[in-house]
C-alpha cells in the first residue's frame, strides 16, 4: 500500500508541474504515436524506479503521442547489454544511468552528442570529452558520505582518530562501529584522496596507483578490521546495509542514492554528515561525484528523437528536479533547484551538500575501467588479510598499466 501511495503521490505532484515543460521553447511534438524504451540503472529499493516511471507516466498524460517501456537494469548490466544491443543494432532509446559509461559508449560510438537537445548552461556540470558533450545531468552528487544512527552516535565524528574511538566504543557483538561495501574500490577512492593520493597522474590517464598514499589507504582499512576491529568480517553492499538498518551498526558509509531508503528505516534516528578528515595528512576523504545522465543512442532519429529530447527537457524543468530532491533525497542538476530553500534547510541534505563540495569528478575516461578492475582484486587482498599494502599497491599499478596497453 505504501509503495502505491509513494507513486500515486509523486504522479500528482509531477502532473501538477507537466505544463513547465509546453512553453514556448520546449521541443516539437512528435507526428505519430512512438514507444520510447528507457533502460534505466534506478531500481525498486529506494524509490528510484518509481520515480522514473512517475515521470515517464506524467509526461505521457501531457503528450499522448509518447508511450513509454522502462526497463530495470543494475549498471553493469546495463553497460554490457546495452553494448551488445548496439552491436546488434537494437539498443533502446534512452538511457538513465551512471557518468562513468560516457567514455566506453561514446569511444565505442554507440552514443551520441547532446549539445543540441537541451541548454547545458542551465546545469551544475556537464560531461565532455572532445569538443561534444555525452550526457544530460539528471542528478548531482552520487557521492558516498557518512551515515549515522544518532541512538548509537551522538555527534559525527570530525577526524579519523575521533572516527576510530566513536566506532570503538560501539562495537559489542554483533553490533559494529562502522560498516560499508568493502569489497569495492569505489569506497577505497574517498580514503585514497583523504591520504593525497589519486588514481591518474596530471595527463588524466597514466595510472599512479602504487604510492605512499595507496598504502596509507590500504592500512588504513586493514587497521579498522584487524588492529581496531570496528568492522564485520565481511560485508559487501546488501551486508553493510542491513546491519545498518537493523541497528546493528552505528556508522555506514553509503550514497546520496540511498538516503530516502534510510530516511524511510531511520526516521529521525538518521544522521548525514561528510566523511571525517583525515588525521595524518590534514585533508578531507574526497569521494567522486557524477550524478545520473541521459544518454542517446547514436542513430535515434525522427519522431523518437523529438520525443527523447522533450522527455529530457521535462524531467530536468525546476519543479520536477526539486520534486525528485522531496521524494528521492538526491541533489539537483539544475543551478536554479540547487538553491532551493528544501536542501539549504533540510540537515540531511545540507549533509549530502557539504559532502558533494569535497569531492571530485568520476573520470569518464576509457582507462578508468582499468583502474577500477586493476584495484578490485587488491583491495579484497588486503583486507581479506592475505597480501600487504605494499605488495596491493605494486600489483594494482602493474594491472592497471597492463589493461591501458590492451586499450591502445
Amino acid at each position: 500500500m505504501a509503495k502505491k501511495l509513494f507513486v500515486l503521490v509523486s504522479v500528482l505532484l509531477i502532473a501538477v508541474f507537466v505544463l513547465t515543460a509546453c512553453g514556448p521553447t520546449a521541443p516539437k511534438e512528435p507526428s505519430q504515436e512512438v514507444t520510447i524504451v528507457l533502460w534505466t540503472k534506478e531500481g525498486e529499493a529506494d524509490g528510484g524506479l518509481q520515480y522514473v516511471t512517475s515521470l515517464t507516466d506524467a509526461y505521457t498524460a501531457a503528450h499522448p503521442l509518447v508511450k513509454f517501456e522502462v526497463v530495470n537494469k543494475d549498471v553493469e548490466t546495463l553497460r554490457e547489454d546495452f553494448q551488445t544491443a548496439s552491436l546488434a543494432g537494437n539498443p533502446p532509446d534512452l538511457l538513465w544511468t551512471v557518468s562513468d559509461h560516457v567514455g566506453p559508449f561514446s569511444v565505442a560510438g554507440i552514443i551520441q552528442p547532446v549539445d543540441k537537445l537541451v541548454d547545458l548552461t542551465k546545469y551544475v556540470e556537464s560531461i565532455k570529452l572532445g569538443n561534444d558533450t555525452w550526457a544530460v545531468p539528471i542528478s548531482s552528487g552520487n557521492h558516498l558520505m557518512l551515515l549515522y544512527n544518532k541512538d548509537l552516535v551522538a555527534t559525527a565524528p570530525k577526524d579519523t582518530d575521533e572516527l576510530i574511538s566513536v566506532a570503538q566504543s560501539i562495537t559489542s557483538g554483533d553490533t559494529y562501529g562502522l560498516v560499508f561495501n568493502f569489497t569495492e574500490p569505489f569506497w577505497l577512492a574517498p580514503w585514497l584522496g583523504g591520504f593525497g593520493g589519486r588514481v591518474f597522474a596530471e595527463d588524466g590517464v597514466t595510472p599512479t596507483l602504487n604510492t605512499p598514499a595507496m598504502v596509507d589507504t590500504l592500512q588504513f582499512l586493514y587497521d579498522l578490521k584487524y588492529t581496531y576491529k570496528v568492522m564485520p568480517a565481511e560485508a559487501d553492499y546488501n551486508g553493510a546495509d542491513t546491519l545498518f538498518k537493523e541497528g546493528k551498526a552505528g556508522m555506514l558509509i553509503n550514497g546520496d542514492w540511498s538516503l530516502g531508503d534510510y530516511k524511510t528505516a531511520l526516521g529521525d534516528k538518521l544522521g548525514v554528515a561528510p566523511l571525517p578528515m583525515v588525521k595524518k595528512t590534514g585533508k578531507y576523504p574526497a569521494p567522486y561525484t557524477s550524478g545520473t545522465y541521459f544518454m542517446v543512442p547514436e542513430g535515434l532519429a525522427g519522431d523518437k528523437l523529438v520525443a527523447v529530447q522533450g522527455f529530457m527537457n521535462f524531467a530536468t524543468e525546476e519543479a520536477n528536479q526539486i520534486n525528485m530532491v522531496t521524494t528521492l533525497s538526491r541533489l539537483p542538476a539544475l543551478k536554479s533547484a540547487l538553491k532551493a530553500e528544501i536542501i539549504t534547510t533540510d540537515p540531511i541534505l545540507k549533509g549530502s551538500s557539504e559532502q558533494m563540495s569535497y569531492g571530485t569528478p568520476m573520470p569518464v575516461v576509457l582507462e578508468m575501467r582499468c583502474i577500477w578492475d586493476a584495484m578490485k582484486p587488491e583491495q579484497q587482498a588486503v583486507l581479506s588479510g592475505s597480501k600487504s599494502p605494499t605488495d596491493a599497491a605494486a600489483a594494482m599499478q602493474a594491472a592497471a598499466e597492463s589493461c591501458i596497453k590492451t586499450l591502445e
